[in-house]
């Protein structure tokens, strides 16, 4: 694996992680407004901003570690265990993202 996409790859986990919690403050904060109108519509943004930028980004690192681990594959067919674990951590961020769906 490149040290450049490795590099990349936590960074853009870094950063959605980040997002993705403020998105969850965004969605779990008390609706102050008396107008019936926008009633819940905060949540409703902070959760589709979460659910949404989570694909998003996990959508970003799984294509550079993706690449990366058939790569490894290629060279080296007993590393199946460690290319498919890399391949599936940044799921668990759009797990974390789809949590204020079951909250809300």
């Amino acid at each position: 694996m490149n040290k450049n996409t490795l590099k990349m790859s936590l960074r853009t986990l870094i950063v959605l992680l980040t997002v993705v919690l403020v998105a969850q403050g965004v969605a779990a904060a008390e609706d102050t407004t008396d107008d019936s109108a926008t009633d819940g519509m905060t949540g409703d943004v902070g959760v589709g901003l979460a659910l949404g930028l989570a694909a998003i980004g996990a959508g970003f690192s799984q294509a550079a570690i993706g690449s990366a681990a058939v790569g490894m594959l290629a060279e080296d067919g007993s590393k199946f265990g460690v290319a498919l674990i890399f391949t599936a951590l940044p799921e668990s961020i759009v797990i974390l993202g789809a949590l204020p769906l079951f909250l809300n």
